[in-house]
């Protein structure tokens, strides 16, 4: 009978270490390829649309639908967008790269030459978004430096054509079928 052997992993053969390393972190996790959203509201002091860009986002529940994303602790756009009575995510598609990185910047009109029109629940839906989905926050959990939101949705349907914008090792492209 023969032992395993047991087979380290990393570069310096540690199974663990004992802090994570930030940029580390954001390196590694970098390798996950996610897919990008704007989540966008109508700004209720204003009556101006506002957004920001979220590449954190999953779907929760089919009973009842929610879906989830993360927003940045120090986000100055998710306190005008949680004081709306609803929120709008936009899939983004692979086109929209320049949208979401205006969205995904601090402050500024950041609608300025964007095309929009209003969902049925009365949020931005971004002229391009391969889909939207209409919700209202349910319920939000802080998580270290981000907010974890869980949203109900009301309403959705696909929107356009096209491939998704993915975000990998720190860049944006696309994905074809």
């Amino acid at each position: 009978m023969s032992i395993p052997v047991s087979r380290r992993v990393g570069h310096d053969g540690a199974r663990r270490i004992p802090a994570v390393n930030a940029q580390h972190f954001r390196n590694v996790l970098g390798r996950y390829a996610t897919g990008v959203v704007a989540v966008t509201a109508i700004d209720t002091l204003t009556g101006e649309p506002c957004g920001l860009a979220v590449n954190s986002f999953t779907s929760v529940s089919l009973d009842p639908p929610l879906v989830a994303f993360c927003v940045s602790g120090d986000s100055t756009s998710w306190p005008r967008l949680r004081a709306a009575a609803s929120v709008c995510v936009n899939v983004l598609a692979e086109q929209q790269r320049e949208a979401c990185e205006r969205l995904a910047a601090p402050g500024g009109d950041k609608f300025a030459n964007l095309s929009w029109a209003l969902s049925p629940g009365g949020a931005p839906v971004l002229d391009g978004a391969l889909a939207w989905i209409d919700c209202v926050v349910d319920v939000e959990h802080p998580a270290g430096d981000h907010v974890i939101v869980v949203a109900r949705v009301t309403g959705l349907d696909r929107h356009d054509d096209g491939g998704p914008l993915v975000f990998f090792r720190g860049a944006y492209g696309g994905f074809r079928s």
